[in-house]
């Protein structure tokens, strides 16, 4: 207990003090995570838009696939992405493999079905109320696309909030095509695991702590998003 306590009080002074390595590791991973979540917006909203007030052909199978790909394995996804970037591997021309851009690919991979789904949900919720004035506006495609993701854009955010935590707590896929290589590719989650098996707790501690914050204020953001939006 003596030994966790005076852990807990060098990360707490670590944080305090902004230590060097400490900022390092966090400042890479808030670069990897918000590009990916950057990234992941931009494919996932639309998409789920899409899925939600389009017909198309295999709308239904798109709409099960996504909704099963919220549940895929990191480290599966991680494999996939690694054969993808190897030398032999399709796009192992481009020499990816074991940096941030790798770990970035792994992410978003990850979190476009998360965000899709979600905003497939909010968007067909959101039919119920203007779905028949679309229509009788004749509203086409991009437009219908681009009223709904607009009128729903508080609760949306709340959702890109929900793929920013999930990219931010990954370590699996990250540590795969990443290789958690110091000061090249260790983020907060793959450094966590070392520091812990090499015994280094303080340092453990204080990205736990730091990790645990931004957890935090993630889910406070987002309740305050929803009360706002749920407000008349």
């Amino acid at each position: 207990m003596q030994d966790f306590s005076q852990a807990l009080a060098v990360a707490l002074s670590m944080i305090a003090s902004l230590d060097q390595g400490l900022m390092r590791i966090v400042g890479l991973s808030l670069q990897v995570s918000l590009t990916a979540v950057a990234a992941a917006t931009l494919i996932g909203l639309p998409l789920g838009a899409a899925v939600a007030a389009l017909h198309f052909p295999g709308r239904r199978a798109l709409a099960v696939a996504l909704n099963t790909m919220m549940g895929m394995p990191p480290v599966v996804v991680g494999l996939v992405v690694y054969l993808l970037l190897s030398r032999s591997g399709p796009f192992g021309v481009l020499g990816l493999l074991f940096t941030p851009s790798a770990m970035i690919a792994a992410q978003t991979v990850l979190i476009v079905p998360i965000i899709a789904s979600l905003a497939r949900q909010t968007v067909e919720d959101l039919l119920v109320e203007y779905d028949d004035l679309l229509r009788v506006t004749g509203t086409g495609p991009v437009r219908r696309l681009v009223t709904l993701l607009s009128e729903a854009r508080w609760s949306l955010f709340t959702t890109v909030l929900a793929g920013f935590g999930r990219a931010s707590a990954e370590v699996g896929a990250v540590m795969i095509v990443g290789g958690n290589i110091e000061h090249v590719t260790r983020v907060m989650t793959t450094a966590i695991a070392l520091e812990t098996s090499k015994g280094d707790l303080p340092m453990a501690l204080g990205l736990g702590l730091v990790l645990l914050s931004l957890s935090l204020a993630i889910n406070l953001l987002a309740s305050m998003l929803k009360e706002t939006t749920a407000r008349p």
